[in-house]
């Protein structure tokens, strides 16, 4: 993988780096943290820099996120009740539950999407929801930036930091990931337990 990677970025440079970023937040190749980690590397063996390095992964995940935003936007709170209206009985799903899903994330909208993006896979899946919401496009793109680009400061300078070591990076990576996946699962068993004794109420 350190080969096909170096091969893209040495010969597309930052344009390079851009475009994986945005490819992978899109349908993710591979994860970003070894993009990112392993460009804060390549800091230290040519001419490219921190600054630049982060600069264009910013440029790529924030048009990736764009691009599922506008999926988002697709699939719209209208269309979500036309699909709920003919299937919802089956997941005891109804309208209503639409709409407070729709105005949770108009109030609370804007840091879900600054948090998610420390979250491995939400922080590409968080731009569907916000785009179905419609939420307003400057505020998305604000804080979709300030999220990623903390995201991306802090791996592509580990990545600089260790040097030819920048793989332990992943290794770590791979435990914090594992460690959200189970509390993320743990968070949705418990949503899932109260959204079934609210229906049994009803």
């Amino acid at each position: 993988m350190d080969n096909w990677l170096y091969e893209i970025m040495d010969q597309f440079g930052y344009m390079g780096i851009m475009l994986l970023i945005a490819f992978e937040n899109v349908f993710p190749p591979i994860p970003s943290e070894v993009i990112l980690t392993f460009g804060g590397f390549l800091t230290t063996t040519t001419s490219a820099t921190i600054a630049l390095v982060v600069a264009s992964a910013t440029a790529g995940s924030v048009v990736g996120a764009i691009i599922l935003y506008m999926v988002g936007l697709l699939l719209d709170a209208e269309r979500m009740e036309k699909i709920v209206g003919k299937w919802g009985h089956i997941l005891r799903i109804t309208t209503e539950d639409i709409h407070k899903a729709d105005a949770w994330f108009d109030k609370y909208g804007p840091w879900t999407i600054f948090f998610c993006r420390f979250v491995p896979l939400l922080r590409s899946l968080i731009s569907i929801p916000a785009g179905m919401s419609k939420m307003n496009i400057g505020l998305f793109l604000l804080f979709t930036t300030l999220g990623t680009l903390i995201w991306n400061v802090v791996l592509v300078y580990l990545g600089a930091s260790l040097g030819a070591n920048w793989e332990q990076i992943i290794d770590y990576m791979e435990v914090y990931s594992k460690v959200i996946y189970v509390l993320l699962a743990f968070f949705l068993i418990l949503l899932l337990i109260v959204f079934v004794k609210r229906r049994k109420k009803v």
